[in-house]
Order: structure tokens, then sequence, then C-alpha cells
């Protein structure tokens, strides 16, 4: 079992930054990625930011130049900053696990609301 909880979301205006947090506890052994998700109201859940277990990392477009996914692999914890926020970003961020011999991310955080405002 992975526990996983993010922080750090909050309320920003636009053109602001925000740093993610996800703490990773438990089997974390057997962690072979990480990724940032969010929500938007009455949107799908979309997939934000992936970081490997080998350190490569994906972005989706709408967040490339603008969102960077790190890890601290001491505090077993992974990143997301944030910067040039949009209002467009505002949702809420769940962090992901995924682990070796299974497909999809079958941990989840709780969330973090990310607000922008215009």
């Amino acid at each position: 079992q992975v526990q996983l909880v993010e922080s750090g979301g909050g309320l920003v205006q636009a053109g602001g930054s925000l740093r993610l947090s996800c703490a990773a506890s438990g089997s974390i052994f057997s962690i072979n990625a990480m990724g940032w998700y969010r929500q938007a109201p009455g949107k799908q859940r979309e997939l934000v930011a992936v970081i490997t277990s080998g350190g490569s990392t994906n972005y989706a477009d709408s967040v490339k130049g603008r969102f960077t996914i790190f890890r601290d692999n001491a505090k077993n914890t992974v990143y997301l900053q944030m910067n040039s926020l949009k209002p467009e970003d505002t949702a809420i961020y769940y962090c992901a696990a995924g682990i070796s011999g299974s497909t999809g991310w079958p941990y989840w955080g709780q969330g973090t609301q990310v607000t922008v405002s215009s």
C-alpha cells in the first residue's frame, strides 16, 4: 500500500506561482512513476505531468513551459512547480502513483484546490 498526501494549494492571482507537494509513504519501493492530475468543475480529470523512477518527465501541452514536476528522493516527495498561472488552471489537483506490475494509477491522494483569479 502507498499513501499520498498533497499540500500547497491555494488562491493566487493570474501570473502568480504555486508549488504543490505530494508526500509518499508506505511501500514506496514499488512506485515506478508519479503523476499530477487535475479536475476542473464539470470537466474530466486530466493528466498534467508525470515523472518516472528514471527521472523522465512528460507534460500536458497546456502546461508545457509553465509547470515543472520534480522530486526529492530523500523526502519521498514529488513537487509540481506552477508558474505563470492562468484562470483555466483552476482545479483540484491530485497526486497519483503507479507501481511496478500494475497498470494505471492505483494510488491517489485526496486532492488540493488551486484557484487562480483573473
